[in-house]
């Protein structure tokens, strides 16, 4: 599985070998406990060390490895870790859409509408790549349009994992079959109704439906608990 390049727009080499490396580390392809060197993994990438060095204090900062003087002791992300960042995750949309549609946002309904449709074409092209940046690209424009810096910052602090997760769930949605994806999709367009209603309860209730539905789907991702 190789980190996708859509993801990857305007980020620097260093970034690139973090969102491979994060993803090797989240999927299990690299083993909790392994010990990554930079000489190494500069060499598998063909490039300085550098931009490794700039790529390991980002995953060290993720929480992802531990920097050590023998290496990067690998920590990885366990069922637990991910279910928490999901409950970030639940804390900020649920505060977003409540606050955004407290108006009327015909713009932005007609908007994620089309995103659904974007993904729809992604689904039955059997583009799970394609799927996922959809997918994240339907919650981080209700998160922007909330126009609130700490929330945007809280949400940027955890993107890089987010995207990970998101490609990896998707994925599996997809080894599902399409009533698995078409049921994603269902999800965000029951999300789209409860916002045009601008009933507060009613979206909260259904941000809950949401990310309790996407909690089973990790459950299938990350097994091990």
């Amino acid at each position: 599985m190789k980190f996708p390049s859509i993801w990857l727009q305007g980020a620097s080499l260093g970034e690139a070998i973090a969102s491979e490396l994060r993803l090797q580390i989240i999927s299990g392809t690299i083993k909790r406990g392994e010990i990554l060197s930079e000489n190494r993994i500069a060499g598998e990438f063909g490039t300085s060390r550098s931009p490794v060095r700039e790529a390991m204090k980002t995953l060290s900062g993720e929480g992802l490895i531990q920097l050590e003087r023998m290496g990067a002791v690998v920590m990885g992300l366990s069922l637990k870790d991910v279910e928490e960042l999901y409950d970030v995750r639940y804390l900020i949309e649920s505060f977003v859409q409540g606050h955004v549609f407290m108006n009327p946002q015909p713009e932005l309904i007609q908007h994620l509408r089309q995103i659904v449709d974007r993904m729809e074409l992604a689904a039955k092209h059997g583009d799970p790549i394609e799927f996922s940046y959809q997918d994240l690209t339907f919650h981080e424009r209700i998160i922007t349009e909330a126009n609130h810096k700490r929330i945007l910052h809280l949400w940027k602090s955890i993107r890089p994992i987010v995207i990970t997760v998101m490609f990896i769930t998707t994925k599996q949605v997809f080894s599902g079959g399409g009533t698995r994806v078409r049921h994603v999709m269902d999800k965000h367009l029951q999300l789209i109704g409860e916002m045009e209603s601008l009933d507060e309860a009613r979206i909260q209730t259904a941000v809950q439906r949401y990310f309790d539905d996407s909690r089973q789907t990790l459950h299938l991702s990350f097994p091990e608990g």
